[in-house]
């Protein structure tokens, strides 16, 4: 009877084993090559697409053309330029692409949160700055000549807009203060405070 009760468990095991090799997935659909063979091929690319101010606003008031903003829903809501359309950088497929911007030859427009300065609540700058150093001088001052990383989200969209063959892309390449008068912008923020009295402000 023990003996049954052994040969059991022993195939009860081995009946597991099968079932968790069956489950085995293919590999995710995610290729470093990929996005490193576009990152190379956007990098001549970009070069000759990064615009001051004065031009992304000339360029904005052309027929066919879009400002895109990729930035999180919430923070569009609160705070864009002035006519632009948005499409968080998460939700970036090419069927949801296509709704926003039809046409491949579209002229298209971005930034960022790190082209505009004076807002860090609603700009906040995408920088990742050097992990602490030991309590020493001497780690203190090569900390000191370290610089920080850039994260800003205008990198990731190019790329992903020209993987999706979107050629047509102009970025902002200045760093813009939020009070600059040539600006316009819209969004919940904006239109909170145009509503209030002109005393509320002075607050």
């Amino acid at each position: 009877m023990k003996s049954k009760i052994v040969a059991c468990s022993v195939m009860l095991v081995a009946a597991s084993a099968l079932r968790a090799d069956d489950a085995k997935y293919a590999k995710a659909k995610v290729s470093f090559d990929d996005f490193k063979g576009l990152v190379a091929q956007v990098e001549t690319h970009r070069a000759s697409r990064l615009i001051d101010l004065d031009t992304f606003l000339k360029m904005s008031k052309e027929p066919d053309v879009i400002i895109l903003d990729s930035r999180s829903t919430f923070r569009f809501e609160r705070i864009h330029l002035k006519g632009a359309r948005h499409l968080a950088f998460t939700d970036f497929t090419q069927a949801n692409l296509q709704k926003v911007i039809p046409s491949l030859e579209t002229r298209i427009l971005i930034y960022c949160n790190n082209n505009f300065d004076g807002n860090e609540t609603d700009f906040a700058s995408k920088i990742a700055s050097p992990p602490p150093k030991p309590d020493n001088a001497l780690a203190k001052q090569i900390a000191g000549q370290e610089k920080p990383i850039m994260m800003a989200l205008n990198i990731p969209t190019y790329v992903n807009l020209y993987g999706y063959g979107y050629r047509n892309v102009y970025e902002l390449h200045e760093l813009v203060s939020v009070k600059d008068p040539r600006i316009t912008f819209a969004g919940t923020v904006v239109d909170q405070k145009a509503t209030l009295p002109a005393d509320s402000e002075a607050k």
